[in-house]
């Protein structure tokens, strides 16, 4: 009996371990790094960014190709573009290592909801991808420009993107689920990075942009693109960028410059910021506070000032306070009256501190957002003057 249950199983489990069936060979996929979306009058262009294996390889000599081909196709919609590109390349495009989507000026601005249906349905592309938007670019130019140090051009965006986000703040990752969401969300607008091509964008294509010391066409973040709706509406500066990276506490390090009492200026390097925003009713009228915490260290010195003494550490304190609160209630404004979308999340915290006082004003909520008063305090400590005390700038002679 038990001989006769043991062949049961294997017969079994050989059905269903069914071995590589679906398997897929190295050599028989074009693996995807990067995609690129543009609109063309009636019709969406696809651009899509294949590695070239042997040449990113550490174990092989390079044959002096471009690390990276790029494939150009059109189609009425984006899942008909990505088919029609088999006729053109080698193999089927594999989309599972895509590692960001270029959304192109125009398109953006016409409205990004119809080809982002397919990228956010189809099984064969992961959610952990990163969107950005071409500025002043279509996403076909900014695919074929090549990159030095990293090979792989998309790699070089996704990690700019991160490192920006991290030690600047002008950037802010934005993964395809969360993009999807917030377009779902009439509560908050949608903020995605912009990326702009410097220099000579026909010379960015060729070898030689990555084959000097100074490469002649760089791609660099210009800050946050902002949408409404889906549509792309304006781009925040990165001074307003950084502001929005305050209020959404997104900061984690980044650098301010104030003035010396005496003249020149000093760095410091904020080290921790933490946000919290509340928000309240006063007989009906929505109000919201903004609280922001910060450490910072200085960083550099131009000019005379005794660090070893604790008025002079108050002072840069208190200067930060004052220059990050000036900004911040700058970008608030600058926001409600120029672009007149709730890009903060305000109206997410009004809702959640009194529902039914959120219900009577959400459907004219763009329109209340534009007046909504906004108190923002800033408290900074500082807490460290590096490895020495006092600047060598401006140091009398003779000390």
């Amino acid at each position: 009996m038990s001989k006769f249950k043991a062949i049961c199983l294997l017969m079994i489990l050989t059905v269903l371990l069914s071995g590589c069936w679906s398997k897929r060979e190295l050599n028989e996929l074009a693996i995807v790094v990067g995609l690129g979306i543009d609109k063309l009058d009636n019709e969406f262009e696809i651009t899509v960014q294949v590695v070239d294996p042997s040449e990113i390889s550490s174990k092989q000599p390079s044959t002096g190709r471009s690390p990276v081909i790029t494939y150009h196709s059109k189609g009425k919609t984006v899942f008909e573009a990505i088919r029609k590109m088999t006729t053109v390349t080698a193999r089927k495009l594999y989309f599972a290592h895509l590692q960001i989507v270029v959304l192109g000026d125009e398109l953006a601005k016409e409205g990004m909801n119809e080809p982002l249906d397919l990228i956010s349905r189809d099984h064969e592309f992961r959610n952990d991808f990163d969107v950005i938007v071409a500025h002043d670019a279509t996403a076909d130019e900014v695919l074929n420009v090549l990159t030095p140090i990293e090979k792989v051009p998309a790699n070089k965006m996704l990690n700019s993107l991160k490192t920006s986000e991290k030690t600047w703040g002008t950037t802010q990752s934005i993964k395809i689920d969360e993009l999807i969401n917030t377009l779902n969300d009439k509560e908050k607008s949608v903020v995605m990075s912009a990326i702009e091509i410097q220099g000579d964008k026909n010379i960015g294509e060729e070898q030689t942009n990555v084959k000097r010391s100074k490469s002649s066409t760089l791609l660099k973040y210009a800050g946050l693109a902002v949408f409404k709706e889906d549509k792309l509406i304006g781009l925040l500066t990165e001074e307003e960028s950084r502001s929005l990276g305050f209020l959404r506490d997104k900061i984690e390090n980044t650098i301010e410059i104030i003035a010396c009492p005496k003249g020149g200026t000093l760095s410091t390097e904020i080290t921790h910021s933490k946000t919290k925003i509340k928000g309240k009713f006063e007989k009906g009228v929505p109000k919201i506070n903004v609280l922001i915490d910060i450490d910072q260290n200085v960083g550099e010195v131009e000019c005379h000032i005794d660090l070893t003494k604790e008025k002079s550490i108050k002072y840069v304190s208190k200067k930060t306070e004052e220059l990050i609160k000036k900004r911040i209630e700058e970008t608030i404004h600058t926001v409600q009256q120029n672009y007149r979308v709730d890009i903060f999340g305000f109206g997410e915290v009004l809702h959640r501190t009194n529902p039914k006082e959120w219900k009577k004003i959400k459907k004219d909520w763009l329109t209340v957002f534009q007046e909504l008063p906004v108190k923002v305090e800033v408290h900074v400590n500082t807490q460290g003057t590096g490895t020495m005390e006092n600047s060598l700038v401006n140091k009398p002679k003779g000390e």
